[in-house]
């Protein structure tokens, strides 16, 4: 069985270290916190690779039966119930939503993944996006397979949620080609006018002030992101909230 040394981990390079030790024509990935919601998530998950023009899929996250509804939304948001399929002809469209991709629960041709390069690293998140935006940039057909379900979700506390979103920021920084295409907050204030809308019509008020909170937060933790390389390390280690990547980053830059 293969480890990686917790000190030296990076959601790039230690997939892409697997990716090297494994064969066959699709490698799989799957987090160690995602429950397959059926016996048939794996050949859900490979049939969108029927269609040659398709090169990558990625599953549907489903939350668990405690997640709060900020959360809930959040998953309901970003993962529908209907499957698609996202190429370079969609940027116009739906913008950087046309790259995104999850690594909790996804699949790609081998032969495309060392085409492109296999994942961005070093890098502390977002390394399936980046991934999804090299395929689709290339000419290929990502697809969404809403049937391969997983049972994922996390109820962040705020200051989780901004490290996450400073990580999200910096990742986005250390890519930012991909802006090119579109600003990221586009698709957050879409995200925050849903989840507004569903508070209110059924009169959820003792939530609004956690969404009014975690906006406030998620948008703060991912603007410092944009600067981190204008932040002391021992700030970004602060608002990390992967802290040891920004050691390794460090000793990547100086060799």
């Amino acid at each position: 069985m293969l480890s990686v040394d917790r000190r030296s981990f990076d959601h790039g390079g230690t997939r892409n270290y697997a990716a090297s030790h494994a064969t066959g024509d699709v490698f799989t990935f799957i987090t160690q916190d995602a429950i397959p919601a059926n016996e048939q998530y794996l050949q859900n998950m490979i049939q969108p690779f029927e269609d040659t023009d398709v090169v990558a899929a990625y599953g549907r996250q489903v939350s668990v039966a405690d997640t709060n509804v900020l959360e809930r939304m959040n998953k309901e948001f970003n993962y529908p119930p209907d499957p698609m399929r996202k190429s370079l002809a969609d940027v116009k469209r739906l913008g950087i939503k046309t790259f995104f991709f999850t690594n909790v629960c996804s699949a790609i041709r081998s032969a495309t993944f060392h085409k492109v390069g296999g994942f961005p690293s070093p890098i502390v998140v977002s390394e399936d996006m980046i991934i999804a935006a090299k395929c689709i940039l290339a000419g290929y057909t990502v697809a969404y397979a809403a049937d391969a379900q997983v049972y994922h979700s996390h109820n962040y506390t705020l200051k989780q949620t901004f490290t996450r979103y400073f990580d999200i920021g910096g990742s986005i920084r250390m890519n930012k080609w991909i802006l090119e295409y579109t600003p990221a907050e586009g698709e957050g204030a879409r995200l925050m006018k849903t989840q507004l809308s569903r508070l209110i019509k059924p009169r959820m008020w003792r939530w609004l002030p956690r969404w009014v909170a975690e906006s406030a937060i998620k948008y703060l933790g991912y603007r410092m992101g944009l600067i981190h390389h204008a932040l002391p390390r021992v700030i970004r280690r602060k608002c990390s909230m992967h802290p040891l990547f920004w050691d390794q980053k460090e000793t990547t830059k100086s060799m």
